[in-house]
């Protein structure tokens, strides 16, 4: 084994000690189904934690399936809404829920592959539904697990923007991180650390376990 390897060993064993003490209590984490996980990080983009966590609750009591989303109309979508702000990603999600219930009986896919080609759905999505629902090895890249490679595996901050050949190595070593069969697990880990310990603006690097 090549000191590379062993590095990525080495991150993804301390993540994964550090997440079973420190991991947060969410709801979309409690049942993770695929429409579940779909709301839940449709929801996050550009909305706080606390305030998603209210109104997944609300919005997951309305519609209890995806078929039930998908026959909502538009404007019963956008109420149940209310809220969270910018609207167009509810009426995203409403074409995705009826898009799926049309193409694929309901079943919401588990390659990232299918998923991005789906109204609402980037890359970032469709790896979070691929990893967190069906445990696929599949890199969701987020700005937090960016800067927690960033900043262990290359020792820099944030800083430009990425190119595309420099995010495809980061897909790439995110990938080569994931520990076997334990992808859900690893990347809620992932999510936590970049917002309790490795944050933007203060990390608390004093607590860092890498």
């Amino acid at each position: 084994m090549n000191s590379g390897s062993r590095a990525m060993i080495f991150f993804s064993k301390y993540i994964l000690k550090w997440y079973s003490s420190h991991q947060r209590n969410l709801p979309w984490r409690q049942n993770p189904t695929p429409y579940h996980v779909l709301i839940s990080e449709i929801m996050l983009q550009q909305t706080q934690v606390p305030r998603v966590i209210e109104k997944f609750r609300e919005f997951t009591t309305k519609f209890l399936t995806i078929f039930d989303l998908a026959k909502a109309s538009p404007a019963d979508v956008i109420q149940s809404w209310s809220g969270l702000g910018y609207n167009r990603r509810a009426l995203l999600l409403h074409k995705f829920a009826q898009e799926v219930v049309d193409k694929y009986n309901g079943i919401i896919p588990d390659s990232a592959a299918e998923l991005v080609k789906l109204p609402g759905i980037g890359p970032y999505t469709a790896g979070a539904i691929a990893s967190f629902a069906y445990n696929q090895p599949e890199p969701a890249i987020d700005v937090n697990i960016r800067r927690i490679y960033q900043r262990h595996f290359h020792g820099k901050d944030q800083g430009l923007p990425m190119g595309k050949k420099e995010e495809d190595k980061l897909y790439e070593l995110v990938k080569s991180t994931i520990p076997e069969n334990r992808s859900a697990q690893f990347h809620n880990a992932l999510m936590d650390f970049g917002s309790l310990v490795c944050t933007r603006d203060a990390p608390l690097c004093v607590q860092c376990p890498l």
